[in-house]
Formats: structure tokens, C-alpha cells, sequence
């Protein structure tokens, strides 16, 4: 490539790729990538995997957690860091500038040096990069071949810590956010995630979505990011990883000259606030005009968490069995193979750690059949409450998460940013063996009370997105007084009854 021929970036970008969308998030509520149709890596019968998962090197540095896994297989190295601090943290008005922080970590340039330099120096030394963030961290990777690693850490250390935030590069993030505020609604499963999310947590930065008083210049500007930045991009939120060719000894002094480009922090970034839960059960209704498909979402919240406790896990299995687990799934089962209603089904239980989730399922049927599918959901739903599942489902579940477990760890990578994100969820240090062993303790009958004190059919919250004009509304009324919402101020609703 021309070195002096300003990249795309508008276009997807396989190398040196921004990954800043929200699908990390820390924030559970419901996300679109979870709904449809999950399909288990190993099916019921065979034989489950003894695995224990690798433990990284722990060391501190300046106060700073720092893991390593050595690996020498290919002469490569790669950096994480985790800074606490998203833009769930600093209030609705610093939502954007939270949202725009990582994008122009990676395409601001750094203090003195534009972007177009820092890009260069990139394709230079072949890095491979990411900046992603959610509602409660900032995350960033660098990847370089170990003859160029002093370089690279050098680069990606000022890229952190003395971003340029560039104005120019401002505009570009916010007129490419203002496109897809535009077309958010032209979906109607995007739509009908947002919206519900919206009902359940309310003016809550999981029910957030942006808007255009949002990008408005007196809420984003290189001033607005810089002071998050400032409140984010320092050492007390900072923990490291590292993983490839390199040992302690090489890497103690590049890790300490990387820490100290971080100032301390001035001020402590504050928790994430927790939701207002809008407990309204009913029929919630947005008309979408001639739209091909409806999209049904149906839950409540629960009170499980994140944690070594039995409903966890006994969740975690019950979810599976519900219609998280796919072809095996009991929801899968009925409404695809048995009635024809859908393509694809899932449930959701969702378990963050400090405020409650949501578990309920979700499916896109026909108009015609959106009635008739809401009401086999549900009865689905109460035969799990009215008897125990079958060792066999049970077991089909269990061995499918502990056979898939292993393929969280298919590269050290994996395993050194899931310590660096249970160590900031305060789980245990041995966690991720607490988990298998936590999910082959799970038999039907503690399936089966997590139903009975934690699943509740009716008390579903249920919206509805679709061609009302196509629908059995009255249909609907068997599950609660129906609601029809009035569009909201993006246009959500393309037209009225």
C-alpha cells in the first residue's frame, strides 16, 4: 500500500480492525446476537472432555496486574489491556464521547503525531490492532512479530495513554453514527431488541440507544472525549496481558516503561448505576407496515446471578434445555419441528453479576402465526414448571457446555482476556474450574426448582413488532391486556392503528 494514501475508513478493515461495537458489553440485556438459534458444538453421547484450563503467570507491576502466558511456538507477541471505565459509567450526557473513545483511540493519532502517521507506523511494522469497548471497560490489543516488539508496544502505549483524539476524526465517527441512527428501524428484530430493552430498563444505559441530540456538538467534541479519556485512559484502571515469545525477564522492563505512560488517575471512575426495572406484564404491540415478519420477544426479570451457586448453574442447563441448546431445545422442537411457526427459536437467561437479567425466549414467525407461537412459547414454558426435564436433556445440555468449554481456550489469547475479565467480575481466581464442575453437578431435579422459583409465564413482558394488519390480535389477549406503542422519536413506527 501507499504509505501516503489515506486508508478507507469507512470500510471494514480485516487488518488493523476496529472492534468497537457493543456485543462485549458487560451490560446484559438483550442482545441481538443471542436469539436465534444457538446450535450446541457437541451433541448428546459423546464422550465429555477432561479439561482443566491453563492458569497465566500473575506479576504486578507499578500496581498494575500483569498475566502472561509464554508461548514459542511462533515467534509473535501480543498485548491486552482492560481499563475500567465505559461510557455506562459517566451519565447520559457523555454518552456519545463514551461510545466514540475507542474508535479514535485507533484513528485519532497520539499528541504530535496525526493520524496518518500513526498509520504508517502500522502497516510499518505489520500490527495487528483492536480498540473495543462496552457500557464498563475499555479493551485493546496489539499483535507484532517479537523482532519488532519494543517498537510496538511503544506505538500502542502512546495510542493509549497520549491519544490525539483528532477533530477531524470527531466528525467522521459522528456522521457515520448519525447514518445508522437513520437506518436502525429498518430492521425489525434490531428494532424490536432496542425497544424492548428500552421498556425493561428504562432511562438506564442498557436501554440507551443513540439519537441525534446525542452527536449534537454540544454533547461530542474532541473536548467531550479528551476528558473521558482522562477519566478512563490511567493506571489505576489498567491491567495488562500478554501472551507469545517473550519471557519475564524481557518483559519486566517493557512492561514498566508501558505502565508508567499512564498517570495516575485524578479522579475514580464511578460504578455503573443500577437499573430502574420496569416490571409491566402484558401485550406490548409496535405496528410495523408491510413488514415480511414479526418479531416476538417475551421475558421477565430474575434475580440469578453470576456466581458458584447452584441456580447459576442449574440456569445455565435450564436455559439449554428451555431453548438455548438448539435442535435439542424444547422450544426448537415444538415450534419449528412440530408446528412449522419459525425458522429459528431461542430462549434467554441472561445473569449479570450486579442487578437483575432476564429470562424469557425470542423467535420471528410469519404475521400469521405470531399469535399461536407468543401462546406455544408460554406453554412450553409452564410444562418445564409443571415436571423435571429428562436426564437425557439434561445431559445433552451439560456435556454440550463442557465439550464446548474447551474451544474457549483454543489459543492463549482466549484464556488471558477471560482471567483479565473474571478478575474485574471479582470471581474467583479458579473460576473457570468452579464452572465445569458447577455444571456436572446439575440434575433434573435442580433444573427443574430453578423453573419453579425463577421462570414465571405469566408474568411475561411480551412485545410484539410486526404487520398488525396480518396478526390474530385478538389472540394476544390470552396472554395479558394488549398495548399498542406509539413510535418513537427515531420513527420507529412506519404507521399506526
Amino acid at each position: 500500500m501507499n504509505p501516503s494514501r489515506r486508508p478507507d475508513r469507512r470500510r471494514p478493515r480485516g487488518f488493523g480492525a476496529l472492534s468497537a461495537s457493543r456485543s462485549g458489553i458487560a451490560l446484559l440485556g438483550i442482545v441481538s446476537t443471542v436469539q436465534f438459534g444457538a446450535i450446541p458444538a457437541v451433541l448428546s453421547g459423546q464422550t465429555v472432555v477432561d479439561f482443566v484450563p491453563p492458569e497465566p503467570e500473575r506479576r504486578v507491576v507499578e500496581g498494575v496486574p500483569v498475566y502472561l502466558i509464554q508461548d514459542n511456538t511462533l515467534p509473535l507477541v501480543t498485548f491486552y489491556a482492560r481499563l475500567e471505565g465505559g461510557y455506562a459509567r459517566f451519565g447520559r450526557e457523555n454518552y456519545a464521547s463514551g461510545m466514540a473513545l475507542p474508535a479514535l483511540l485507533r484513528y485519532g493519532g497520539v499528541a504530535g503525531a496525526p493520524p496518518d502517521s500513526i498509520d504508517r507506523l502500522i502497516e510499518h511494522y505489520a500490527l495487528q490492532t483492536t480498540f473495543g469497548g462496552g457500557g464498563g471497560a475499555i479493551t485493546s490489543s496489539v499483535n507484532t512479530l517479537s523482532e519488532y516488539l519494543n517498537e510496538a508496544v511503544e506505538l500502542w502505549g502512546a495510542m493509549l495513554a497520549d491519544p490525539g483524539l483528532d477533530s477531524t476524526e470527531v466528525e467522521i465517527w459522528r456522521g457515520r453514527q448519525l447514518e445508522q441512527v437513520r437506518r436502525r428501524t429498518d430492521d425489525p428484530g434490531t428494532l424490536a431488541v432496542s425497544r424492548f430493552n428500552r421498556m425493561i430498563y428504562g432511562d438506564h444505559p442498557i436501554g440507551w440507544e443513540l439519537t441525534a441530540a446525542d452527536l449534537s456538538s454540544d454533547r461530542l467534541s474532541r473536548a467531550s472525549v479528551l476528558e473521558i479519556a482522562r477519566r478512563v485512559m490511567c493506571r489505576d484502571n489498567l491491567s495488562l496481558g500478554v501472551v507469545g515469545d517473550v519471557d519475564w525477564n524481557t518483559l519486566r522492563p517493557l512492561a514498566n516503561t508501558l505502565v508508567r505512560r499512564f498517570e495516575a488517575c485524578a479522579d475514580s471512575v464511578p460504578p455503573t448505576p443500577r437499573p430502574q426495572v420496569n416490571r409491566d406484564a402484558g401485550v406490548f404491540v409496535l405496528h410495523r407496515a408491510e413488514a415480511a415478519q414479526s418479531v416476538l420477544i417475551l421475558a421477565h426479570t430474575t434475580d440469578v446471578r453470576l456466581s458458584d451457586d447452584s441456580d447459576y448453574y442449574s440456569a445455565s442447563i435450564g436455559n439449554s434445555v428451555l431453548g438455548a441448546g438448539g435442535f435439542s431445545s424444547r422450544l426448537m422442537s415444538r415450534l419449528r419441528s412440530e408446528r412449522g411457526y419459525a425458522y429459528s427459536v431461542s430462549s434467554l437467561w441472561t445473569t449479570p453479576r450486579d442487578y437483575e437479567g432476564l429470562l424469557g425466549a425470542t423467535t420471528r414467525t410469519s404475521p400469521e402465526t405470531a399469535a399461536a407461537a407468543a401462546r406455544l412459547i408460554v406453554e412450553t414454558m409452564n410444562g418445564l414448571r409443571l415436571e423435571p426435564p429428562t436426564e437425557m436433556e439434561v445431559r445433552t445440555a451439560s456435556d454440550a457446555i463442557v465439550n464446548g468449554f474447551v474451544f474457549s481456550f483454543e489459543n492463549p489469547g482466549q484464556i488471558i482476556s477471560r482471567t483479565m475479565f473474571y478478575e474485574a467480575q471479582d470471581l474467583p481466581s479458579d473460576w473457570l474450574s468452579r464452572y465445569v464442575r458447577g455444571v456436572q453437578r446439575v440434575t433434573p431435579e435442580t433444573v427443574h426448582r430453578a423453573f419453579l422459583r425463577h421462570l414465571r409465564p405469566g408474568e411475561m413482558t411480551t412485545l410484539v413488532v410486526g404487520d398488525t394488519t396480518r396478526m390474530d390480535m385478538a389472540a394476544f389477549a390470552d396472554l395479558g391486556p394488549v398495548t399498542f406503542l406509539d413510535a418513537g422519536e427515531e420513527g420507529e413506527s412506519s404507521g399506526s392503528r
